[in-house]
């Protein structure tokens, strides 16, 4: 049997729209797309808004300057817009999927430079992402160290 370059071996899925792992890659590209096109204030939510559930949570550990839970395609745009004004830069330096089922596990490390301080640090983060009918529901990120991201941020008490 002869395989075209267009079609997979057989022991190879082709994943679907509705694959946990295809709709983390493709948002993380409408992430880069967004980012590259002015971010947050600047550019529309548009390449992004069909990852995410209309009424997709993302939960902020309160401990972080733009701690808290939000909501919806709006809630993500405010989230956005905040992570703009407290990093200068948010950098992914590696990025692995531990787990790919429908609640994938993400584990990233992070170089970032806080906008108030000019502080660099460099980080990692666990996410726990929920994936509902091809879009993602729920996001559940888990740092190791918010005090240390916290005061990265905080200009020192003069």
């Amino acid at each position: 049997m002869t395989h075209h370059a267009s079609s997979p071996p057989p022991d190879q899925a082709v994943p679907s729209p509705m694959d946990p792992e295809a709709v983390l890659t493709g948002m993380y590209a409408a992430e880069v797309e967004y980012l590259a096109a002015g971010g947050p204030g600047t550019a529309s939510f548009a390449p992004l808004a069909p990852f995410f559930a209309p009424d997709v949570v993302l939960h902020q550990a309160d401990g972080l300057p733009y701690g808290g839970t939000w909501h919806g395609h709006a809630g993500m745009e405010r989230f956005f817009l905040e992570m703009s004004r407290v990093w200068e830069s948010f950098d992914i330096m590696h990025q692995e999927f531990l787990a790919t089922g429908a609640t994938p596990v993400v584990l990233s490390r992070i170089h970032a430079r806080a906008r108030a301080t000019g502080r660099e640090i460099v980080f990692p983060i666990l996410q726990t992402i929920t994936v509902r009918d091809g879009r993602i529901a729920e996001v559940r990120p888990f740092y190791w160290d918010t005090a240390a991201i916290a005061a990265a941020c905080a200009p020192s008490a003069a």
